[in-house]
């Protein structure tokens, strides 16, 4: 008896097959600059869709692995890291994925474009190595704002470096027990002794990054007050020159569900030497750019997954026979992945402008309101686009059947690694607080309002200017809603706010990027998946439940009668 074998996906060249990647180097570079940024693009996506992908396959039961202890009774606890992650940070660093970000003119003011661009292209491969770059990236950016010259001059050399022998990454250790965003109740002492220097006492909960040469940090100087203004930045490098650890202690590897290649630890810092970045106080706000970068970063990496996702699911369906015919040629299917291609669309044009904004921010070229408004941003991106890469990863697993579910196949790895995009720098409820927050100062809304009609300026085909026109009149009602809204009830429905306001401008955004690939590439794509997101869920707002939340909570006294009538 001859059994069936199926054959599973393949994926295709990561840069030739992904339209939205390629137009957006074409609108995005002046064409002095597109030569070179293609060979770069091209030069990583051959590594990340060809070896780096298969040893990825190969390496997927290999795990990071401490040794607390060496043969004779030394402690030393050294992380060791999978063979793929030992690859990954060569890659990275000799193609600049840090680097390139500070390489100032070189795209002649599109630097950050292209740093994510190749960061987009080389997270799915990397089994998440692209968090140690984000704090790296993120810890670059905070030395340079801080105006410690000392502390730039030591490190940002070494974060930025091209060289992998000389490249350091960099951790960032703000989460403790007492609470993970409410940075403010951290416990971590910093205690100044006899020969001046600085010393650091706690338990970090959760460190993504233990495997790195330095980290900042957030610690209490003896005597400050409490709340985050009582923290101060701490720089640290976590090993000396013998090699020994610098005083602190790692109890443990974290159990995760997903980026399990992430060497996540428990440490017990007991007299770690460390040095003050930006005085003894206000170190949440000092810490704040970084927190900017590796929102950025979490967003890029959301896109990046749903694409990689949506990749093996297309060629699978040319694949799989079903019921006579490929799965590719059954319209329900074909419906199914072209809901989830437009999510990609519309997370990819909305990530990439907030690229687009940190680049001009860095370059010097915001006004006043669009500086604000690129707190705003940064938060409404991450939030969005996060619970974009759970929900699409999600429908690309269901897309294979039981395949999907099966361990072997890889596929797994998808959902498991993008449920983190919701919870790392800010999970959605925090970020939508934080929106909140950033909306309430002066230009920060009419920033993205007018972002948003700019992009409706844009259109002359009929079907995008009337989803365009559906995006600005919903964002618009959410923005008078919140100035007319309750408190209480505006900070219950903060959530609900902050995804209609993100998706909006998702929708705007798409829709001006299939008129630009419309008109200046003949390309349809980008223009069908706009008006396939618009009739997705805009107005979240519209579906926040209201005051009958609270009962669903045991909130309302009144008997379960009262509350059926």
């Amino acid at each position: 008896m001859e059994l069936f074998s199926q054959d599973g996906p393949r994926l295709p060249d990561p840069w030739t097959s992904d339209h939205r990647l390629q137009s957006m180097t074409r609108r995005r570079l002046a064409p002095a600059f597109q030569a070179d940024a293609t060979a770069r693009l091209e030069a990583l996506a051959g590594i990340t869709g060809g070896a780096m992908f298969e040893l990825q396959q190969a390496d997927r039961l290999n795990e990071p692995r401490l040794v607390r202890w060496d043969a004779w009774g030394r402690r030393i606890d050294t992380v060791e890291v999978s063979p793929l992650w030992q690859q990954a940070e060569r890659i990275a660093a000799e193609h600049g994925l840090v680097a390139t970000g500070y390489e100032k003119g070189a795209m002649g003011g599109h630097e950050r474009f292209l740093q994510f661009a190749l960061a987009y292209l080389f997270h799915p491969s990397s089994d998440v190595y692209t968090c140690p770059l984000a704090m790296t990236d993120g810890a670059a950016r905070s030395l340079l704002d801080a105006g410690n010259p000392k502390l730039a001059d030591r490190a940002v050399p070494r974060l930025t470096a091209r060289d992998p022998e000389r490249f350091w990454t960099s951790g960032q250790w703000m989460t403790e027990a007492t609470g993970g965003s409410d940075v403010g109740r951290s416990l971590t002492e910093a205690r100044r002794g006899e020969d001046g220097r600085w010393r650091l006492y706690g338990r970090k909960w959760f460190t993504s990054a233990v495997t790195a040469d330095m980290a900042l940090t957030l610690a209490r100087p003896q005597g400050n007050g409490p709340g985050g203004k009582g923290l101060a930045m701490f720089y640290l490098e976590l090993r000396d020159e013998t090699g020994a650890l610098n005083n602190l202690r790692v109890e443990r590897l974290k159990d995760k569900l997903g980026t399990r290649k992430v060497p996540t630890a428990e440490l017990i810092l007991d007299g770690t030497l460390a040095e003050p970045v930006a005085g003894l106080d206000n170190g949440v706000r000092n810490i704040s750019p970084m927190l900017t970068i590796t929102r950025t970063w979490n967003s890029v990496c959301a896109v990046a997954g749903m694409q990689r996702g949506l990749s093996l699911a297309a060629d699978y369906a040319r694949r799989r026979i079903a019921f006579g015919r490929p799965l590719a040629e059954q319209p329900l299917h074909r419906a199914t992945l072209a809901a989830q291609q437009a999510e990609l669309e519309a997370g990819f044009q909305l990530t990439f402008e907030l690229v687009d904004w940190l680049d001009r921010s860095e370059g010097g070229s915001l006004d006043t309101g669009q500086a604000a408004g690129l707190r705003l941003l940064t938060a409404l991106v991450k939030l969005t686009t996060g619970k974009q890469g759970v929900a699409v990863a999600s429908e690309v697993l269901e897309a294979f059947g039981g395949a999907g579910y099966v361990e072997d196949t890889g596929l797994p790895l998808l959902l498991r690694d993008a449920q983190v995009l919701p919870i790392w720098e800010g999970t959605t409820n925090v970020l939508s607080l934080e929106v909140l927050k950033a909306a309430s100062a002066a230009g920060a809304l009419s920033s993205i309002e007018q972002r948003l009609q700019q992009a409706r300026s844009r259109l002359s085909d009929p079907a995008l200017a009337d989803a365009a026109g559906r995006a600005a009149q919903v964002a618009s009602k959410a923005v008078n809603w919140l100035t007319t809204a309750r408190p209480e009830t505006v900070e219950a429905a903060a959530r609900h706010f902050a995804l209609t306001l993100g998706r909006s401008l998702a929708l705007a955004l798409a829709c001006e990027h299939g008129q630009w690939s419309l008109d200046h590439l003949g390309d349809r794509r980008s223009l069908a998946c706009a008006l396939v997101f618009s009739r997705s869920c805009i107005d979240v707002l519209g579906t926040f439940p209201g005051d009958e939340a609270g009962a669903c909570f045991g909130d309302n006294p009144g008997s379960p009668d009262a509350l059926r009538a």
